[in-house]
This record gives C-alpha cells, sequence and structure tokens, in this order.
C-alpha cells in the first residue's frame, strides 16, 4: 500500500471519493459528514439532470493524497 505522508482515511475508506445521488438534504450530509472526517471538496460538483431530478456528483479527497 502506497504512504502518502498523513495519516490514513478512518474505517479502511479510500482516499479519493466521489459521492453521488439526487440533489437532497441526504447528500448534503453526506458530503458534509467526509468533510468533517477530513476529507476535502476536489474541484466543484458535477450536476446533472436525469428526466426527474438534479443528480450531483462531488468528489473527495484526503489531505496529502494529491501530493
Amino acid at each position: 500500500m502506497r504512504s502518502w505522508g498523513v495519516s490514513a482515511p478512518p474505517n479502511g475508506l479510500p482516499v479519493y471519493r466521489v459521492l453521488t445521488g439526487p440533489d437532497d438534504a441526504a447528500l448534503c450530509r453526506r458530503v458534509s459528514e467526509a468533510i468533517a472526517l477530513g476529507y476535502r471538496l476536489h474541484e466543484g460538483p458535477a450536476v446533472t439532470f436525469n428526466g426527474e431530478q438534479v443528480i450531483v456528483a462531488q468528489a473527495l479527497l484526503w489531505p496529502g493524497a494529491d501530493t
């Protein structure tokens, strides 16, 4: 396993994550929880419309993983 020079994400989570789902409070909570764990937003979200609802994808990166 590669060492990033910083602590690893908790609970065996990957250093890079993409959270996806409808643009609702549940997705906002999931992103907020990841930030509270120590993840950083990676760029802005990707947003699309599936004909019924807005779908969002937000990438998150563990600090030090991009160095």
